[in-house]
């Protein structure tokens, strides 16, 4: 019998990031921008609730959706309408890796926002954070913040979603090192 000897196929990156980034500190003041999809009608739910408490802190909320045609003069157009959303934003909510493919977007997206020196938070599904997190370890940032949320969730009913939304509120915002004023946190627990 012969015994072979099996290589890990990826290279460590001598080059990884292995901080966070930037904090996201007070919101109020801040333009928030939250990252969609076009498959993910949870995420859509999750991103609503959460940009309405960020308002109640004062900060300006933007969304911008996404799509999986990233190649070719579909892909050239994406990334252009992706770096104009980023130039307009002071941190960034990216979502939802709730899928591969998603995963690998959410991550690449979030990737070019912390690049920039965004605040930037990606969101994946429990079931898809390990991916995520090895997405972006290969991406050169090993320590891009990523927040969970359950699975499955995309199939749920949105008076299912809404109350996982509110959960994980304070859970996002320590995530982003972001702080609410207090009246805004007072409110948020109603």
């Amino acid at each position: 019998m012969a015994i072979g000897k099996v290589l890990e196929p990826t290279a460590l990156r001598t080059d990884d990031i292995t901080s966070p980034g930037p904090v996201a500190g007070p919101l109020a003041g801040k333009t928030v921008g939250f990252r969609l999809d076009e498959i993910w009608r949870a995420w859509d739910w999750v991103s609503e609730i959460w940009g309405e408490e960020f308002r109640k802190a004062g900060a300006t909320v933007k969304y911008w959706r996404s799509n999986q045609a990233r190649t070719g003069a579909e892909g050239e157009r994406i990334a252009k309408e992706l770096d104009k959303f980023l130039s307009s934003i002071d941190i960034a909510v990216v979502g939802l890796g709730n899928c591969g493919s998603c995963t690998g977007w959410t991550i690449r997206d979030a990737l070019a926002a912390a690049e920039r020196g965004i605040p930037t938070t990606a969101v994946c599904t429990e079931v898809f954070e390990e991916l995520g997190r090895n997405l972006a370890k290969r991406g050169g940032r090993s320590g891009l913040r990523i927040h969970i949320l359950p699975y499955p969730l995309n199939e749920k009913l949105k008076s299912e979603v809404d109350p996982v939304a509110y959960e994980h509120l304070d859970g996002v915002i320590e995530t982003m090192g972001a702080t609410l004023t207090a009246t805004a946190r007072k409110e948020a627990a109603v």
